[in-house]
């Protein structure tokens, strides 16, 4: 059987585009997800993420288990702190911060999440994440407390995709922060797609069908869409397969 990871790469050779929905377990009530969860199984998108930068203890795995009963899409955690890891998930994208210089979330919080990690049957995908500067500071910016990369530093940009590739992740995902005021600019994604030889995901900032078809042709591979769907739940509708 694939593993999720396997399915995006086949997915990225065939110039198939995928989509997921960032799910905040801070923000999606439990007693919400029937409905929500619905209106995505009519839609394009093929992956739930779910995480946030602030989240407590507990409302993760309730989460988790409440979208597992009402989707077979793949649920795979997007964890901002060890505490949201939950085995209920089918998969985790293992996160390492390569935009900051904060040994905390460069290795830290991953030896923490060993113990956890060992004793359960996720995929484990490990993933370059890149902060780029969207013009207002970000709740990733906040907790981490590392700056974001300069949008018109577009080599180091692409250096910092680069090395995290050669550093074995498998995935790198190009972040402009929940709420980002502006998308990360589309010559910034297709210089950093042109790079890499791994599948690249691009999140924050987009809001329509528009920007994603824009992202997608700049050299996404996957698009994460979170705050437009919390803002505008008909956004969904425009989506349907």
């Amino acid at each position: 059987m694939n593993t999720i990871y396997q399915n995006i790469v086949a997915a990225k050779a065939k110039g198939k585009k995928l989509l997921a929905v960032l799910i905040d377990p801070d923000k999606m009530k439990p007693q919400h997800v029937s409905g929500f969860i619905s209106k995505v199984n009519a839609s394009i998108i093929t992956h739930v993420f779910v995480g946030g930068s602030e989240v407590n203890e507990g409302l993760t795995e309730t989460l988790v288990i409440e979208i597992k009963k009402h989707t077979a899409l793949p649920v795979v955690l997007f964890p901002g702190d060890v505490i949201q890891i939950t085995h209920k998930a089918d998969a985790i994208l293992f996160l390492s911060l390569i935009s900051g210089r904060n040994p905390e979330y460069l290795i830290g919080q991953h030896v923490k999440a060993i113990s956890r990690l060992k004793h359960s049957q996720l995929e484990v995908i490990p993933t370059g994440y890149i902060l780029i500067e969207n013009g207002k500071e970000t709740a990733v910016q906040r907790v981490s407390k590392t700056q974001p990369l300069k949008r018109n530093h577009v080599t180091s940009i692409v250096h910092t995709a680069k090395a995290g590739e050669l550093l074995g992740k498998q995935l790198i995902y190009l972040e402009a922060g929940s709420g980002a005021t502006q998308p990360i600019d589309a010559h910034i994604i297709s210089q950093v797609a042109q790079e890499l030889n791994i599948p690249l995901i691009v999140g924050g900032g987009i809001r329509n069908k528009k920007t994603i078809e824009t992202t997608y042709n700049a050299g996404a591979d996957m698009i994460v869409i979170g705050t437009a769907f919390e803002h505008n739940e008909s956004f969904l509708t425009e989506l349907k397969k």
